[in-house]
């Protein structure tokens, strides 16, 4: 069973750029790996590190004052190609939620299918985000799944759309095979019952 998600209130990390593909999330010489583990270390490589494998000191993932569960990113995250492993490097590297204005269909159902929140929001509330991060790097995002809300720390709220089948596995840390054994159990349990009801009236 996977780790639950109901509300996650975190500082957040800023890449204010769009058009973000997977071959720029998890290149894809990294990709030999079978494992869902590991490839957080290479998330981002070539914007992290330079060809000799330094820290690149302009980049956010290497700047110490960006921390947080929450990454946000400018409009059409995740195009290009259909890797999973783009998911599992973000969730790896320790990432719940991902906000933008707008994710590749391929990579949002990817995300959920891994415990990974896409937060899409409209443009002027994600650059509204972006400014606040800005003025202050301590700046606090809370997302509530239940209410599908986005709050900034000023009290300002959006709402996010998300498919009621993955809100419900994510809330209760499911993946599907586990959504379907607990569905299992809840029919064998009511079979039983009606047939403990069945006999009692007979």
């Amino acid at each position: 069973m996977k780790n639950k998600i109901l509300k996650i209130h975190s500082t957040c990390v800023p890449i204010n750029i769009e058009n973000i593909d997977t071959d720029q999330i998890i290149p894809a010489r990294f990709l030999k790996a079978t494992t869902r583990e590991g490839f957080g270390e290479n998330l981002f490589r070539d914007w992290r590190y330079d060809a000799a494998g330094k820290p690149k000191n302009d980049f956010v993932l290497n700047n110490p004052k960006y921390k947080g569960e929450i990454l946000v990113a400018g409009r059409n995250f995740g195009c290009g190609s259909s890797r999973e492993h783009a998911a599992w490097a973000l969730v790896d590297y320790g990432f719940k939620v991902v906000i933008s204005s707008f994710f590749a269909d391929i990579f949002k159902s990817n995300a959920l299918n891994n415990n990974l929140l896409p937060v899409q929001v409209s443009e002027k509330f994600l650059q509204y985000i972006f400014s606040l991060i800005k003025k202050n790097p301590k700046t606090k995002i809370e997302i509530d799944l239940e209410k599908q809300t986005v709050k900034t720390e000023d009290g300002n709220v959006e709402k996010f759309d998300i498919n009621r089948y993955k809100k419900m596995t994510i809330m209760n840390g499911y993946d599907d095979i586990e959504y379907l054994r607990s569905m299992q159990k809840k029919t064998e349990e009511f079979e039983k019952n009606r047939k403990n009801d069945f006999s009692i009236s007979n």
